[in-house]
C-alpha cells in the first residue's frame, strides 16, 4: 500500500522528516517496504519565461530563446519546438539538470549557437496526456495557465514535493489498505488527534433515487451489504489538478473526473467502487445474482469472460453489466457522453471474490481488496464521500436518497480488559489508564474493563490481540529486557542426531563429500541396478502429482540415486571422486498405509586408487569409531546390483548393517559408464543398535608383550575373515591383537590353497607371560583353525 505524505497530513499533521516516521511506523507494526521522494529524479529543471525568440541562422526549424530561469541574466537556450512564443512560461532544464530515466542535460553548441540548456515537453518529465489533459503533445509544455513564476521548481508545479511510503500490509488488516486506516496508526503511533471526515451531501432538485432505480440481491449469502447512490446531469471532464496529483502519487492512472472519483474513494477508504452509465441499466433496475453456467461478459480491458454459476455478477433485467468486485463490463462503461450515473459500494465475499479472479486468470486492485475481509460498515460512507466530491467538483447533481441493503450485520467483538494479564503476557507494568488511552487512540470504545473492537478490526479477538495492540503503541523498544522465567530443558543433540553428525565427520574425514539428493525416482531406476521384475523391495509409492515420469515414485533404495551422482561427476571428466549422504528410503507397512521411513549411509567412489578393499577399509574404520564389536563381513554372490565376487554383506552377530562392493558392470554399463563405480549401503537404524558404548580409559599396559608369527594354509575359498574369527575363538585369553601381513600363492604351496601369514600380540594384565604360556595358547589357535577352517601351520 503506498500512500503520500502531503495527502496523509490532510488527517494527521505530522512533521517529522521520513526516516523518522518510517522507523516509528516500522515499530508500530506497520512494515515500511519503500521510501521514494517523487522529486528525485527532476533536478535542476525550473519555470522560465521565454523573453525573446529568434530564427536560428543555420537552421530552418530551431529557434533561440532568452529565457528568464529567474536568475541576474536570461539564460540562452535553443529549442526546436514550434508552439512557443514570446511571454510563455516553459520548463526550462539548466545546465547540469536531471530528467526521469537518468537523463543528464548539460550546456552545449547547437549549430554553432550556445544552449545552456533545454526546453522541456510534459513527457521528458516523466508526465501523460492523463496528468496534463488539454496540454499539447507534441511540443514544450506551456505553463502559461499554472501559478507559477520563472524560477520556481518545476517539481513544485507538477506535484513532486511529496514523498511516496510502500507499506508491507498484513493481510488481517485490510483496514490498512486505505489512507484513512494508515492514517488512524499513524497518529496512535505519534500519540497525535487524528482529524476525522464526515462526508456531507447537500443533493439538490434532481429527484430520489427510488423513481429511477431499484436494487435486488438474491445472492445474499455473497453479498453483505450493497450500498448505491445517483447522480444526474454528470458533466464528464477531467479532474482537478489536486486530484490528479494525489492519484498520481499513488500509482493510479487519471481518466476523468468520475472514474477518477471511485478510484480516489478506494485509496482513501480502502473501499472499492463502481460507477454505471445509468442508460445502460436496462428497466432501471440492478440485481446481484449468481452468473449462468456460460454466461459471456465483455470486461472493461476488452476480453470476453465465460463465467459459471460460481462467479457472482452485477446485472439488470436482461444482462450482467459487471463482475461483482472484479472489473465493470464495457456495456456499462462511463464515456464522454455520459449523463447519469449510478455509484456502487458492496461488500462482497472475500472467498467467492478471490475463487471467481483465479478461476479466470485476473487480479484487480479490487479483487486484491475484497479478497481480504472488507467492513461492510464501511460502503455508506465512501459512497457518501463519492457523492460529496461530485458536488465538490461541480461533476453533477446528487440525486437524493440511498439504496442501502444490508444482508449482514456484524455483530461487534465485545471484549474484557484484563491489565494485569496483559501485562503479565508482555513482560511489562504499563498502567491500566495507559492501555485505555492506546486502545482509545485506535478507535476502541472503552467502557470501565469492557472492550469495543471497531468493525474493521476483525483480527482482533481474545486478549492477546489487545495485548498486541498495547504492545506496538506502547512500543517493544519500551518493554524492558528480562530473564526467561520458569523451568528449561538443557537443549542438544538426540542420540540419532548425534549418530549422523558423526556419521558425516567420520565421511568428511575419510575425504568423502556430502551430497543431497531426492527422495523421489523413476521407475526404471529398478531397472538401471538390474532388481528381478518380481523382486519385492520394487513396491514404491507413487506420488498423485510428480514434477515428471523421472520422479514419480519414493525410492526404496539409495544406490540408483548415488550412481546417478557418481555418473554425472564421471561425465564431467573429474577423475575421482568420493560421495557420501544420509538420505531417506521409504518402504510400506506402516501405520494407517503410510511409508516406514529409514535412514541409510552411502557410499560411493570411484577412482585410480579405489577399489574394493578401499571401501572395505573406509566401513571398518566407521564401524571402528562407533566401537561396534563382532563385525563380520561375509561374501554374498546373487546381489544383481553388485560384481558377484566383489561383494559382501556386514554382520554384527546375528544383525545385518548393509553392504559393500563394486557396482556390478552391467549396472555401470546402464548408467552410461565403463568405470568401476563402488558403493556401501550401511542401515542407519541398525547401527544406532550396534554402536558400542562411550570410549572409557584404559591405562598403558605395564607388562611387556609376545609376539608370535604363524603362517597356515587353506582352501582358497576361505577368507581372511573367517581365519581372524578362528584365531579370536581359540585364544585362550592372552590374544590382544591379530593383524594379518601376507598372502602368498605359488611353489611350495599347492594348486587351489594359499598361504595366509598373521602377527598374534598376546600379554597379560597382571605378570610378564612365560613361553611356555604363549606357546599353548598359539597351540590352542592353531587347533581351532584346523578344525574350523580346516588349516594347518605350513
Amino acid at each position: 500500500m503506498n500512500i503520500s505524505r502531503k495527502w496523509l497530513k490532510e488527517f494527521v499533521d505530522i512533521n517529522v522528516s521520513d526516516k523518522e516516521y518510517n522507523e516509528v511506523m516500522t515499530m508500530a507494526g506497520q512494515k515500511v517496504e519503500t521510501v521514494t521522494r517523487m522529486d528525485e529524479e527532476i533536478r535542476n529543471v525550473v519555470v522560465g519565461k521565454v523573453l525573446s525568440i529568434v530564427r536560428h541562422e543555420n537552421s530552418d526549424h530551431m529557434w533561440v530563446c532568452q529565457v528568464d530561469v529567474g536568475e541576474a541574466e536570461p539564460v540562452q537556450i535553443v529549442t526546436g519546438a514550434q508552439n512557443v512564443h514570446e511571454g510563455d512560461l516553459v520548463p526550462a532544464a539548466l545546465h547540469n539538470s536531471w530528467l526521469p530515466g537518468g537523463v543528464h542535460i548539460t550546456k552545449g553548441k547547437l549549430r554553432g549557437e550556445k544552449s545552456n540548456g533545454m526546453l522541456c515537453s510534459f513527457a521528458e518529465l516523466g508526465l501523460t496526456q492523463n496528468d496534463l489533459p488539454g496540454a499539447y503533445a507534441d511540443g514544450i509544455w506551456i505553463l502559461n495557465d499554472e501559478d507559477c513564476k520563472p524560477g520556481d521548481d518545476i517539481n513544485l508545479v507538477i506535484g513532486n514535493d511529496d514523498t511516496v511510503v510502500e507499506f508491507e500490509i498484513t493481510n488481517n488488516r485490510p483496514d490498512c489498505y486505505s489512507v484513512i486506516g494508515l492514517a488512524r496508526e499513524s497518529a496512535a503511533a505519534f500519540g497525535m488527534k487524528m482529524k476525522h471526515h464526515e462526508p456531507v451531501v447537500k443533493g439538490s432538485d434532481a429527484g430520489s433515487i427510488f423513481d429511477h432505480l431499484d436494487v435486488e440481491v438474491p445472492a445474499t449469502e455473497l453479498c453483505n451489504r450493497y450500498s448505491s447512490r445517483m447522480v444526474a446531469n454528470v458533466k464528464i471532464g477531467p479532474s482537478p489538478k489536486w486530484l490528479r496529483n494525489r492519484l498520481r502519487a499513488n500509482g493510479v492512472r487519471p481518466i476523468n473526473n468520475i472514474v477518477d472519483i471511485t478510484n480516489y474513494v478506494m485509496l482513501e477508504y480502502g473501499q472499492p467502487m463502481h460507477a454505471f452509465d445509468y442508460r445502460y441499466v436496462n428497466g432501471g433496475k440492478i440485481i446481484v445474482r449468481r452468473a449462468g453456467e456460460g454466461e459471456e461478459l465483455t470486461t472493461l480491458d476488452g476480453t470476453v469472460r465465460k463465467l459459471n454459476a460460481n462467479h457472482l455478477v452485477i446485472a439488470d433485467e436482461t444482462r450482467a453489466v459487471g463482475l461483482a468486485g472484479i472489473m465493470g463490463g464495457m456495456n456499462s462503461e462511463i464515456v464522454e457522453d455520459t449523463t447519469d450515473v449510478v455509484f456502487e459500494s458492496a461488500c462482497f465475499d472475500g472467498t467467492c471474490i478471490r475463487k471467481g479472479a483465479l478461476a479466470l486468470g485476473m487480479r484487480t486492485e479490487a479483487s486484491a481488496k475484497f479478497e481480504k475481509g472488507l467492513d461492510p460498515m464501511n460502503t455508506l460512507p465512501a459512497v457518501d464521500r463519492a457523492c460529496e466530491l461530485v458536488e465538490l467538483l461541480g461533476a453533477g447533481e446528487v440525486v437524493d436518497g440511498v439504496i442501502d441493503i444490508l444482508n449482514h450485520v456484524p455483530h461487534p467483538t465485545i471484549l474484557k480488559l484484563e491489565p494485569e494479564k496483559i501485562n503479565a503476557l508482555l513482560g511489562t507494568d504499563i498502567p491500566a489508564e495507559e492501555m485505555v488511552r492506546i486502545l482509545k487512540s485506535v478507535d476502541f470504545q472503552v467502557e470501565g474493563d469492557q472492550v469495543t473492537v471497531p468493525s474493521y478490526r476483525a483480527d482482533v479477538l481474545r486478549m492477546a490481540d489487545l495485548a498486541e495492540e498495547v504492545a506496538r503503541f506502547h512500543g517493544y523498544d519500551n518493554i524492558p529486557c528480562t530473564l526467561m522465567r520458569g523451568q528449561t530443558t538443557l537443549g542438544g543433540y538426540s542420540p540419532a542426531q548425534q549418530l549422523e553428525r558423526r556419521l558425516g565427520e567420520l565421511c568428511r574425514a575419510f575425504g568423502y563429500d556430502e551430497i543431497i539428493t531426492y527422495s523421489f525416482i523413476s521407475p526404471t531406476a529398478y531397472d538401471k541396478i538390474r532388481w528381478p521384475e518380481n523382486a519385492a523391495k520394487r513396491e514404491s509409492f507413487k506420488i498423485l502429482n510428480p514434477l515428471g515420469e523421472d520422479t514419480s515414485i519414493m525410492r526404496t533404495t539409495v544406490l540408483p540415486s548415488m550412481l546417478e551422482i557418481l555418473t554425472r561427476n564421471y561425465n564431467y571428466r573429474n577423475k575421482n571422486a568420493k560421495l557420501y549422504e544420509v538420505g531417506r528410503i521409504y518402504l510400506p507397512g506402516g501405520d494407517d498405509g503410510l511409508a516406514v521411513e529409514k535412514k541409510v549411509l552411502s557410499l560411493g567412489a570411484y577412482g585410480e586408487d579405489m577399489d574394493f578393499y578401499a571401501m572395505k577399509g573406509v566401513v571398518e574404520a566407521i564401524l571402528k569409531d562407533l566401537r561396534v564389536e563382532s563385525m563380520e563381513f561375509i561374501p554374498v554372490c546373487d546381489n544383481p546390483s553388485y560384481h558377484p565376487g566383489q561383494y559382501t554383506e556386514v554382520y554384527v552377530g546375528a544383525r545385518k548393517i548393509g553392504g559393500i562392493g563394486q557396482v556390478h558392470p552391467l549396472v555401470a554399463q546402464n548408467f552410461g559408464v565403463d568405470a568401476k563405480f563402488f558403493c556401501a549401503e550401511l542401515d542407519f537404524e541398525q547401527l544406532s543398535y550396534s554402536k558400542g558404548p562411550d570410549a572409557e580409559y584404559v591405562p598403558l599396559p605395564k607388562f611387556p608383550a609376545v609376539t608370535r608369527d604363524i603362517a597356515v594354509v587353506c582352501d582358497e575359498a576361505v577368507t581372511v575373515g573367517a581365519l581372524e574369527a578362528a584365531i579370536k575363538k581359540g585364544a585362550k585369553g592372552l590374544l590382544k591383537e591379530v593383524q594379518l601381513f601376507d598372502i602368498y600363492r605359488g611353489k611350495g604351496v599347492d594348486e587351489g590353497k594359499k598361504s595366509v601369514a598373521f602377527s598374534l600380540v598376546l600379554r597379560a594384565d597382571d605378570r610378564s607371560l612365560t613361553a611356555e604360556e604363549a606357546d599353548e595358547d598359539v597351540k590352542s589357535i592353531l587347533e581351532t583353525l584346523a578344525a574350523d577352517c580346516g588349516a594347518i601351520l605350513r
